[in-house]
Parts: C-alpha cells; structure tokens; sequence
C-alpha cells in the first residue's frame, strides 16, 4: 500500500507539473462542464451509490477526503476548490460549494471521475489508481455532497 501511495503522489506531481501555470488557478470557466466523457456518460448516469449515507458514512467520508482521498489537497477543506496542491492546475479543480454543480452531476457522474480520474485536469484515477476503493469513493461522495449548503 506504501509503494501505491508513493506511485500517485508522484504522478500528482507530475500531474500538477504538466497541468501547472506560472500563477495562481483562476476558477473553472465552465463549472457544470460534465468531465465524464460523452460516450460513457449514459452509463456512468445510471451508477447509483450502494451505500446509505448516515452520520456514521458522513464521518468516515470526511475522513477519507482530508486524509486517504488526498481530496482536500485540491479541492480545500471546506470543498471551495482552493486547496494548496490545486492552487497551479488549470483548470482549477472543482468547486463542490457550488450548488449548481451538484443539482446537473449525478453520484455515477461524479463516481466515474473519482475511479477513472479527468482527462485535461489534475484529477487522477483515484480507484483505478490503487488510491481508494470504490466503497471508499461512494463514501467520499456522500460527503463532498454536503459542501453545498442551499436549503432548496
């Protein structure tokens, strides 16, 4: 498992690197942009998440995102995409506050991106990556939902 997390710290570096510019990220130009690609978006719709979120799921999510999920790193602690290690991607990394973002992108959608990582940003695959396991992207998920606080 040390060797894994070695591996895709590594390619998140190279990530950033290729990805990178010489200032700070500005904020996607396209937040609702689906990064799940045409083709297999249909399918990736119809995932749905195995798991039932409780207090206990919400937890453990947010304890995989700040820590195992590398998540916070790009996307911030609080989810506003202003994380350290996505200050130099472009695009910025995605801002889960933003309601809008959440009422367009299902859980399959954002599942697919979290298994098989974006092409054109600094999103790895984080399940096919060895990173997580796909209970442990559910588990993410459920969590990085609760980022957007618009009560309709």
């Amino acid at each position: 498992m040390r060797g894994k997390r070695l591996i895709v710290t590594l390619c998140s570096v190279v990530a950033v690197a290729l990805w990178s510019t010489a200032g700070w990220a500005a904020p996607e130009a396209d937040p609702l942009k689906p990064r799940v690609p045409d083709a297999e978006r249909g399918e990736a719709r119809k995932m749905k998440s195995p798991i039932t979120v409780t207090p206990d799921i919400l937890a453990k999510g947010k304890e995989l995102y700040e820590g195992k999920g590398t998540c916070a790193n790009c996307h911030g602690q609080t989810g506003d995409g202003n994380g350290p290690g996505g200050m130099l991607l472009t695009p910025g990394p995605r801002n889960f506050t933003n309601c809008k973002f959440h009422k367009k992108r299902n859980d399959g959608e954002l599942f697919w991106v979290v298994k098989n990582g974006s092409t054109g940003t600094g999103m790895p695959a984080l399940v096919n990556g060895g990173m997580i396991t796909e209970e442990e992207a559910w588990t993410i998920i459920a969590y990085e939902r609760t980022f957007c606080k618009d009560a309709e």
